[in-house]
């Protein structure tokens, strides 16, 4: 082990330390792949290295980005569908048939998540929180539920079991399985369990401690900010805007059941990773022009930029921060450590990872250990996704030098990391905010709500994977 292998631990130690501050990693991991390349160059000369480094920085970015552009524009055909739903007045009517459901806190609580799951599944919870917190929260909260409640229905079942599978836009998947190396479809089947595993448990624990709560009058139902007067949704609304609200999630559906139709019966012709994202986003495109055509005719076509322009700028906002941690994090796989230093160069985390497996000596329990204590650190930074580089190939190097199934590790550190970082345990994310933000909580209170479930759900998904390694 050479120091660019001491150098590339130096990086990841320093991300961990500025995690652990609250600090935001970007700048010291574009630092880190500036200098890991220059030390790197060591047969060059001092001007050289110099240039080389530079051109490694934008290659790393380009590997990156090359690696994530099929997830970032599935989920810009995503947004910018679910924007032209709005426009025609579509969205909210897709819900309103389960204002019926909701005549208690227990049925509200239960029908607000897993609305919000489904619909997460779709067009990720932060656009769906979007559309689901706003129009059936001051319906829950009316109902009996504190508004604490309902952030963290929308909160564990969208930003965590849903984001953490990632089981139909399979972005978080895609990123995972690049990163170790892998299939998507090989790690697909642990991510869907140990999401519904983690999820499962804590739910529960959760609802039975808000119930507790409402006993001891701890909340009150009205405690939200928000406005919970309902008014008819369809009071103004085009008569296409009923159509489009059946006929969305018929399609969508429709999808949904042939894919896990032919995964079940004909898994040789599934539907599945690039050709699963591929589908969908077609779908998505198909239906947002449907949808602008029967708002505004030939004439409104020209909307569809604009709802375009809506998808990107959120896609941007999202992986802005995740190219540079991806592209030196990537750096760690031989691969891609070839695509942006050269020929040659060597996988520095698997090399590490090699290294370490010494120490673990080959011990599931250790590895598996190991794996969810840094996707927790990571999981820390409050993105949830920039974390998943390292985690996915970190799990290949130790799965690898160990001999256990990879698929399982970089499964649980993905749903580790999202679970965290994605906003149930990180009051700084982006989730925890946007979903506290909309049922008018503080995401401190939102957090502690989730700790204590979340962590005995984690605990026992990493109990099952010692159980099937």
């Amino acid at each position: 082990m050479d120091f660019t292998h001491v150098f590339f631990l130096i990086v990841i130690a320093t991300v961990f330390i500025f995690i652990l501050w609250r600090k935001n990693v970007v700048f010291p991991v574009m630092i880190g792949t500036f200098l890991l390349a220059f030390f790197y160059y060591t047969d060059l000369g001092i001007i050289d290295r110099l240039v080389s480094s530079a051109q490694a920085v934008f290659l790393a970015f380009m590997n990156a980005g090359v690696e994530l552009f099929d997830i970032m524009l599935i989920i810009t055909l995503m947004v910018a569908m679910l924007q032209a739903l709005r426009a025609v007045g579509a969205a909210e009517l897709m819900f309103s048939p389960l204002k019926k459901l909701m005549v208690n806190p227990t049925m509200s609580f239960f029908v607000l998540g897993i609305t919000m799951y489904i619909a997460a599944l779709f067009f990720w919870p932060t656009p769906a929180i979007a559309l689901v917190g706003t129009v059936l929260i001051p319906i829950a909260v009316k109902a009996g539920l504190p508004a604490i409640g309902a952030a963290v229905a929308v909160n564990l079942f969208g930003h965590g079991m849903a984001l953490s599978g990632d089981l139909v836009v399979q972005g978080a998947g895609n990123i995972t399985a690049s990163a170790a190396g892998l299939d998507i479809g090989q790690i697909l089947p642990y991510t869907a369990l140990f999401s519904f595993l983690v999820g499962l448990v804590a739910i529960p624990i959760a609802f039975f401690t808000i119930k507790r709560g409402m006993k001891k009058g701890k909340w009150v139902a009205d405690e939200s900010g928000l406005d919970i007067k309902t008014t008819d949704t369809y009071q103004g609304r085009p008569k296409t805007s009923k159509t489009m609200a059946v006929f969305v999630p018929l399609v969508l559906l429709t999808i949904v059941g042939l894919m896990l139709y032919r995964s079940i019966f004909h898994p040789e012709t599934a539907i599945q990773g690039q050709e699963a994202t591929a589908l969908l986003g077609g779908t998505a495109v198909f239906l947002m022009m449907v949808a602008t055509f029967v708002r505004s005719g030939i004439q409104g076509m020209g909307s569809v930029v604009e709802h375009m322009k809506e998808g990107f700028f959120f896609a941007l906002k999202i992986f802005a921060p995740i190219i540079p941690l991806a592209g030196f994090f990537f750096l760690g796989h031989p691969d891609h450590a070839e695509a942006v230093l050269g020929e040659g160069a060597p996988g520095f985390l698997f090399d590490l990872g090699e290294m370490l497996s010494t120490y673990v000596g080959g011990s599931p329990a250790l590895v598996v250990i190991g794996i969810v204590l840094i996707a927790l650190l990571t999981g820390l930074d409050g993105s949830g996704f920039s974390g998943l580089p390292l985690v996915g190939s970190l799990s290949a190097a130790l799965g690898q030098a160990t001999g256990i199934d990879v698929a399982i590790l970089a499964s649980l550190g993905q749903v580790v990391t999202i679970f965290v970082g994605g906003g149930t345990l990180a009051a700084w994310a982006f989730g925890a905010a946007a979903d506290a933000g909309i049922a008018g909580v503080k995401p401190t209170e939102l957090v502690r709500q989730n700790l204590v479930p979340v962590l005995i759900g984690i605990t026992v998904a990493s109990m099952m994977a010692i159980w099937l390694l």
